[in-house]
């Protein structure tokens, strides 16, 4: 009577499971090229490679990305950003930042309930004081940058005289 072979199959090597992985993640792959890419072309890669090798160079860098139309841009965003964030009162942020992560909390709740919303349960949330409260804030936010907007506009005129109107 025959013996059994005692087969063993070889182990892929290393070439073999890189093609396979390639395989499976090409449009990953193809993404992240593309990503790649796009930093490359904004310089954002050069400044993170000097930052990793010690900052060699990394000013001469940070000031050339500066120095282009899209580090002007962003500069000026920032100043922008910091002069209303210097406007804004630190207890209504506070009071804001607490009401927005309670509903956020709220809702992530509801949603893994699974629970629907009906119009019936809508009428009945609108009689709810803390949705009138929190509608109210929102409608306020909408009228304030309402009149913001349109003081804006009276006060500079738009490049685009079409769309102050709208």
């Amino acid at each position: 009577m025959a013996k059994p072979l005692d087969y063993v199959p070889q182990p892929p090597t290393a070439q073999q499971r890189l093609h396979a992985e390639v395989q499976d993640s090409t449009e990953a792959l193809l993404e992240g090229l593309a990503l790649l890419r796009a930093l490359h072309d904004h310089g954002v890669l050069d400044v993170l490679g000097r930052t990793v090798r010690g900052g060699e160079g990394l000013s001469a860098a940070l000031l050339q990305g500066l120095g282009s139309p899209g580090g002007t841009r962003a500069l000026r965003n920032v100043a922008e950003l910091t002069r209303t964030l210097g406007t804004l009162d630190p207890r209504e942020v506070g009071l804001l930042g607490h009401a927005l992560s309670t509903g956020l909390n709220e809702g992530a709740r509801h949603v893994a309930l699974g629970r629907g919303l009906g119009l019936g349960e809508l009428l009945t949330l609108l009689k709810d004081r803390d949705v009138q409260v929190a509608l109210g804030a929102i409608f306020a936010l909408l009228k304030g940058m309402g009149r913001a907007l349109r003081e804006a506009g009276d006060a500079e005129p738009s490049a685009h005289p079409a769309e102050v109107g709208r």
